[in-house]
């Protein structure tokens, strides 16, 4: 069982980081034509704005939850004072929360994706699949809740904070730290390491293309001349 943790969670987190980072840059490079959505919303409109918007809006305040919790040093907390206990109940009911509306949403994105006839014909294996295992590690992880309120001393998330922290470092023996741990959590944690391993196959790769540069980029307007020519006029300074 160490020899098979060690593997698990101290070897297989580095393989699915580098596909992660070196396939993305890969498909960048010589296949953009694939980089996108791959969006259906022309085939059904409304239930796509509704499921998109609460999975979008989910799956951030989560991720950001993960990123900040599990990779914050211990020290900053205790130098802030926050208490183990009150950072695991925080994520307890923010990451519920988010986890609820995000399950919503993509419940509705699945309902359309399976059961409308058009956007199941025009949806490749890959579409269909990614979708599921999405909603499969969502339902993983709103499973760990009723493990964590067992846990509410917060000693369990510190494992989790040793070890993700310890991947990044690149510290050794760091699979050590979640030998133990409820099999939920490890499940929770395979399954969302194999997401970063197929994200540069899958329509994933359009979370990198979010067009954050829109929020500085001046605007400008196309006006038609007398004679006929379209120019972009730019606003003045």
């Amino acid at each position: 069982m160490e020899t098979l943790n060690s593997i698990v969670f101290g070897w297989y987190p580095y393989l699915c980081l580098t596909v992660f980072l070196f396939g993305s840059l890969f498909r960048f490079d010589r296949e953009q034509y694939t980089w996108r959505t791959g969006s259906s919303q022309l085939l059904r409109r409304r239930q796509l704005i509704w499921g998109s918007n609460l999975f979008h809006v989910g799956i951030l305040v989560i991720f950001v939850g993960h990123f900040v919790g599990l990779l914050t040093p211990i020290w900053v907390f205790d130098m802030l004072g926050v208490s183990h206990g009150f950072k695991q109940m925080l994520a307890i009911v923010a990451g519920g929360l988010a986890g609820l509306m995000c399950l919503a949403g993509i419940s509705l994105l699945t309902h359309r994706r399976l059961l409308d006839p058009r956007i199941r014909s025009n949806s490749s294996f890959g579409d269909t699949a990614i979708l599921l295992l999405l909603f499969a590690q969502l339902l993983l992880g709103l499973a760990t809740i009723p493990v964590s309120l067992g846990h509410l001393d917060g000693h369990e998330m510190v494992k989790f904070m040793g070890w993700a922290q310890g991947i990044v470092t690149l510290q050794p023996g760091v699979a050590a730290n979640i030998l133990d741990v409820h099999p939920i959590f490890k499940a929770h944690l395979v399954l969302g390491m194999t997401l970063f391993l197929l994200f540069p196959f899958t329509r994933l790769v359009h979370v990198w293309s979010a067009p954050v540069w829109y929020l500085g980029r001046r605007g400008y307007q196309i006006v038609r001349s007398r004679d006929g020519a379209t120019r972009p006029i730019q606003p003045a300074e």
